[in-house]
C-alpha cells in the first residue's frame, strides 16, 4: 500500500474513533445521570405515597366516628327530643287546657339518662361561659354529692329561666327540647335533695327565686321585634312550664301561694291603671294567664299532693286563704270586668270539691274552711 493510500485510509478511520469515543461519553453520562434518578426518585415518591395514604386513612377514620356519633345520637334519643325539630312528647299536650280526670305519669318516670347527661353539659357550657375568668367545677354523676347536686339545681334554675327570657317557643324548636329536660332535671334534682333534708333554706330560696322568675316573665313579655301574638304564645308557654314544675308539692304549693298573691297585686294596679294605654292590655291577659295557673295547679294535682308524705299543711292553710284573699281583691273590678271575679268563683269551687273529697285536706283551720265553702 502507498503511503498516500495509508494517509487516506487514516484519514477516514480518525473520525469513527471520536464519534465512538463521544458517543461512550454520552452514554456514560446518561447512565449516571439515570442511576442517580433511579436512587433518589424512589425514595421520594414513597414518602408522598405514604403520607397521602396516611391522609386518606385519617379521613375516612373520621368520616367513620361522625357515622357512628350520628346513629348513637339517634339510637339514645329514641325519637324523644330530636335536635331541630319540636318535642313531640307527652310534656306540652294540654298546653292551655285543663287536664282529663286521669293524671299522667309523673315526668321522672321517662327520665333517661342519656338526655340527662345531654343537658348537664349544655348547662355545664353556660355555667363556663357566665363565670369567665373563674375556677370551674366539673362534676361527674357517678360522685354526685348534695353539694354538687345543689350547684347544679341553682345552675337548671338559671338555665331555664335564662331560656324563657330569651328564646320563643314560636321561633326556636329547640326551646321546647331544653325546657322539657330542664323542668325534668330540676324536679329529680329537688326530689333528691328533699330527701336529705339539708340545706332547706338554700332549697327554699332557689326554688322561690325560680317561681318569681318565672311569674315575672308571664306578666312581662319579651320586647322588642316579636308581635303580639308570639308574646302571647310565649306567656303561655311559660305558664305550662310552672304547670309542670307544680307536679312536685314542694314548688306547686309556693306557686300557687305566689301567683294568688301576684293576683291581689294586679287587682290593685288596675285601679291605678290608664286605661289607654298600651300595658293595660298586657294586664288583662297577665290576669287572665295567672287565674288559669290557680286552676291548673289545683285541677291537676291538689288531690295527689295530699297523699304526699311531705305535703306542708301549713303551707296549703296559707295559699288558700291567699286565693279567697285574691278572690275578694277581684270583686273591686267587677264594675270594669266581671268575668274575672267569676272566673275565680271557679277556681274556689273546684278548690272546694277537693277539699270536701279529701278528709286530710279537711284538716286546717275552721275558718279557712267556712270561708272556703260560703
Amino acid at each position: 500500500m502507498s503511503s498516500s493510500e495509508q494517509e487516506r485510509s487514516a484519514t477516514n478511520s480518525a473520525p469513527p474513533d471520536e464519534s465512538l469515543r463521544m458517543a461512550v461519553a454520552i452514554s456514560l453520562l446518561r447512565s449516571k445521570l439515570l442511576q442517580k434518578q433511579s436512587h433518589s426518585s424512589p425514595s421520594q415518591n414513597s414518602d408522598a405515597l405514604r403520607w397521602k395514604r396516611k391522609a386518606k386513612e385519617r379521613k375516612q377514620e373520621l368520616l367513620r366516628l361522625r357515622q357512628d356519633l350520628k346513629e348513637a345520637e339517634d339510637a339514645s334519643q329514641c325519637d324523644l327530643f330530636p335536635q331541630s325539630a319540636s318535642c313531640k312528647c307527652y310534656f306540652f299536650d294540654n298546653l292551655g287546657k285543663l287536664s282529663p280526670n286521669r293524671l299522667p305519669e309523673a315526668s321522672q318516670c321517662r327520665f333517661n339518662d342519656v338526655l340527662r347527661r345531654r343537658f348537664l353539659r349544655h348547662v355545664r357550657f353556660k355555667e363556663r361561659r357566665r363565670r369567665t375568668g373563674g375556677s370551674s367545677q366539673r362534676y361527674h354523676i357517678s360522685d354526685m354529692n348534695s353539694e354538687d347536686e345543689m350547684e347544679l339545681l341553682r345552675a337548671s334554675v338559671d338555665f331555664l329561666v335564662e331560656l324563657c327570657e330569651t328564646g320563643s317557643p314560636v321561633e326556636e324548636a329547640s326551646f321546647l327540647n331544653w325546657s322539657h329536660q330542664a323542668v325534668d332535671f330540676i324536679l329529680a334534682s329537688l326530689k333528691n335533695l328533699l330527701s336529705t333534708a339539708k340545706n332547706v333554706d338554700l332549697i327554699e330560696g332557689i326554688v322561690s327565686s325560680l317561681i318569681t322568675r318565672m311569674i315575672t316573665r308571664v306578666c312581662c313579655p319579651l320586647q322588642g321585634n316579636a308581635s303580639k301574638q308570639s308574646d302571647s304564645d310565649a306567656q303561655f308557654f311559660v305558664q305550662h312550664l310552672i304547670r309542670k314544675l307544680g307536679t312536685d308539692p314542694y314548688i306547686g304549693q309556693r306557686a300557687l301561694f305566689a301567683v294568688s298573691q301576684r293576683v291581689s297585686i294586679l287587682a290593685e294596679s288596675f285601679l291605678f291603671s290608664d286605661p289607654f294605654d298600651d300595658a293595660f292590655t298586657n294586664m288583662h291577659q297577665c290576669m287572665f294567664i295567672l287565674i288559669q295557673l290557680i286552676e291548673f295547679l289545683v285541677s291537676d294535682y291538689l288531690s295527689v299532693w295530699s297523699k304526699d308524705e311531705g305535703f306542708d299543711t301549713v303551707l296549703f292553710e296559707e295559699w288558700v286563704a291567699s286565693v279567697l284573699h285574691a278572690r275578694k281583691a277581684l270583686e273591686v273590678l267587677e264594675s270594669r270586668n266581671g268575668l274575672y271575679a267569676l272566673y275565680m268563683d271557679r277556681v274556689i269551687g273546684e278548690l272546694a270539691k277537693h277539699v270536701s273529697l279529701t278528709m286530710s285536706l279537711q284538716k286546717i283551720k275552721r275558718e279557712i274552711l267556712d270561708k272556703l265553702f260560703h
